[in-house]
């Protein structure tokens, strides 16, 4: 993806990596890496994910929208199939992969369902094969595992010349590691069959996040690799590609009382995932995290609800017809 005219990609390389991130400079001045801080590694991610779940509201907003939307989205996937075939990408520990497999079944009763699944992380296909044995309905569910980033998939698939077609494909909460968004979305658009749905999840622009990455991106260190998307950066897209799409916007909030907290484990991982650094709060200069912590209690990003911090972590839920 193109960055935006007022921002500058900026490379950033340490001993073991470099990551390439868009920051807007400040003061005039250029952000350099501070010696001392890295990037989470994969390990470190999945740890400190599963504290912003602990957290966060993310899971049940999407419960809300699987039992408001979800059934009337997948009603008409494959007409007169026996088998429904689902793609997920960057489908993590599978939790959220498996409501919607449930769903599935409950609107197309007796039908077969192959669920191809691609996901990088190994530790994430390790905890989604766990849950899958430990589910006692998916008789009539196939799993075929990629361990392979969205990228490596697409050209694992071009290099073969075949192009299997899906009848539903979702990616929830992964645009932001994906390097090319547009050609990305593309893509997988691509592999739809007729009446085919993709799903994209991603950040709401009314969530704080959006206003953290539009107001306060100064105080974001350079280890943050990601891009800073949320929905209006998708629908765009989509509309330049021609695609039609609807869009449902759900409430989720996020606790980020203990991030503010001397000492406390679980805000110190917090802290890591909001920045995508390992022990942030610990190695970061001091005026850094101030500026960071003093952006989240923004009225633009957080609320106050019984003396809690709540960051805004609102969510879009994009649905994509074939």
């Amino acid at each position: 993806m193109e960055p935006h005219p007022e921002v500058k990609r900026n490379s950033f390389p340490s001993m073991n990596f470099e990551a390439e991130i868009l920051t807007t400079p400040h003061d005039n001045s250029e952000l350099y890496m501070i010696p001392s801080m890295r990037s989470l590694t994969a390990e470190e991610y999945v740890e400190a994910f599963k504290t912003f779940l602990d957290h966060s509201t993310e899971h049940q907003c999407m419960d809300e929208f699987n039992k408001e939307q979800m059934p009337n989205i997948v009603a008409g996937l494959g007409p007169g199939k026996s088998t429904i075939n689902v793609l997920g990408v960057g489908s993590g520990t599978g939790e959220q992969d498996l409501k919607m497999i449930r769903i599935l079944q409950a609107v197309h009763p007796g039908v077969s369902i192959d669920n191809e699944i691609v996901e990088p992380n190994p530790q994430h296909v390790a905890a989604y094969k766990e849950l899958v044995k430990q589910a006692p309905d998916l008789q009539n569910v196939s799993f075929i595992w990629h361990q392979l980033t969205s990228l490596e998939y697409e050209q694992q698939v071009k290099e073969k010349g075949t192009h299997k077609k899906f009848d539903f494909i979702h990616m929830i909460q992964m645009l932001y590691r994906v390097e090319d968004i547009p050609n990305t979305i593309k893509f997988f658009h691509s592999c739809l069959d007729h009446h085919g749905k993709l799903l994209i999840i991603i950040l709401s622009d009314s969530s704080g996040w959006a206003r953290l990455w539009q107001r306060h991106r100064d105080c974001l260190p350079a280890t943050d690799s990601g891009h800073y998307i949320t929905c209006g950066g998708i629908t765009a897209a989509l509309r330049r590609l021609g695609l039609e799409h609807r869009v449902f916007e759900f409430p989720s909030g996020w606790d980020i009382t203990e991030c503010f907290s001397e000492g406390d484990a679980a805000g110190g991982r917090m802290m890591d995932f909001l920045t995508g650094t390992k022990d942030f709060l610990g190695t970061a200069p001091a005026a850094l995290r101030r500026r960071l912590q003093e952006a989240l209690c923004q009225p633009e990003c957080s609320s106050t609800r019984e003396g809690r911090i709540i960051f805004s972590n609102n969510l879009s839920m994009i649905v994509v017809d074939s």
